[in-house]
């Protein structure tokens, strides 16, 4: 399937109002930063992610009542995947002290209801775990199945045939359960992940993130430079900075804007960020080829003919690859639920942001150059 077969637009003549557009995005993006700020997730702030699977329908405002009136009033909760998925995010990385007997008294109740009279030693205590040692290893499994049956994260503590002891883990999801658990005795649910993140470690996440995007643009840069001009690997390296921040700016323009569109920084938009830059440079660098190509055949054009001419040849690929990946990413948004929405929202507005600073802004940097340095580009 071929199309714009003829096409013959004059990119560079806009060159100037593509600029003005360009900054103009970056400056409203990078106000709503300064201003508004961006909301990080739990995996760069710190804290613990609770997921709930209800059996029914849930209303999200039930459930966010019911949370806050255990004392949880910094927590957000939303619905995740579906109308029976919860997703609840707070900064707490353990129970508070005075609720932690209550989860140990759930705790022994298990086992009072299924192994009455079964001699055990705690042998452990912490403010997120109780270690236990059983009477025979034939029982570990046993105990262990129960208690992860009653909703608790239960573990032996050794694969070895003659272990006899087990941790149980008290987080903030037990805390949770327990009292959702009495104040919805209709609608059962489970527990279907907990986790949990420290601040230092949420810190270190943040700056090696940073460092991934900048390292890998500064090795693009490497590439392009050395498989075309330097001047080619500024033009492609610019582009990638103006669609990374455009489409950072996005975050923080929506947020509490469009709903369903809160969109926080995690290690998910990470992923996103770097697979955008991987492919905006694709993007580039087949256009850059082009460019090239046709100044090796028509050696007496000028550069702004042959930049244009480029961009026309290949806007067919670049229309038919972005078309269909943007029509893929579209579905992912709409049907892939909670855990994708973010990712394939953020490859869907920045593949667009980074094929229009493929076309209208990669070429064009490489254009101002020549023109004002008044040099001529050969391969």
């Amino acid at each position: 399937m071929r199309i714009f077969q003829n096409l013959n637009v004059n990119y560079l003549s806009k060159r100037k109002l593509f600029y003005g557009i360009s900054i103009a995005l970056f400056f409203i993006g990078l106000l709503n930063i300064i201003f508004r700020g961006l909301e990080f997730g739990v995996d760069f702030k710190g804290g613990s992610e609770i997921v709930l699977q209800f059996q029914n329908k849930v209303e999200i405002s039930d459930v966010r009542n019911n949370v806050k009136n255990i004392g949880l009033d910094d927590a957000e909760v939303k619905t995740f995947g579906g109308e029976t998925g919860v997703l609840i995010r707070t900064e707490l990385q353990e129970i508070p002290r005075q609720v932690y007997p209550r989860i140990i008294g759930e705790i022994e109740k298990v086992f009072s209801d299924n192994f009455p009279g079964l001699e055990k030693r705690v042998i452990d205590s912490t403010s997120s775990s109780i270690t236990y040692q059983l009477p025979n290893p034939d029982t570990t499994n046993s105990v262990v199945e129960v208690l992860n049956d009653a909703g608790f994260q239960a573990a032996e503590i050794s694969v070895e045939p003659d272990n006899r002891d087990i941790i149980v883990t008290v987080g903030i999801a037990d805390w949770i359960e327990d009292n959702l658990q009495a104040s919805m005795p209709d609608n059962p649910f489970v527990v279907l992940k907990e986790d949990k993140v420290g601040p230092k470690v949420g810190s270190e996440l943040k700056e090696d993130a940073v460092i991934a995007v900048f390292l890998s643009i500064v090795v693009i840069l490497i590439y392009v430079a050395f498989r075309f001009k330097f001047i080619f690997a500024v033009g492609a390296v610019v582009s990638l900075f103006h669609n990374v921040l455009i489409t950072l700016g996005l975050f923080s323009i929506l947020y509490n804007v469009i709903p369903g569109l809160n969109l926080e920084i995690d290690l998910t938009i990470v992923a996103a960020f770097l697979t955008l830059v991987g492919y905006s440079i694709n993007d580039t660098v087949v256009i850059f080829d082009r460019i090239r190509e046709n100044i090796k055949i028509h050696k007496t054009v000028p550069l702004f003919d042959i930049i244009n001419k480029s961009v026309n040849q290949t806007m067919s690929r670049t229309v038919l690859t972005g078309g269909t990946t943007l029509l893929t990413l579209l579905f992912l948004s709409i049907f892939g639920g909670e855990v994708l929405r973010a990712f394939s929202f953020t490859l869907f507005f920045g593949i667009i942001i980074g094929t229009y600073s493929s076309i209208f802004i990669a070429g064009a940097l490489v254009y101002e150059y020549a023109n004002r340095s008044k040099k001529r580009i050969q391969f």
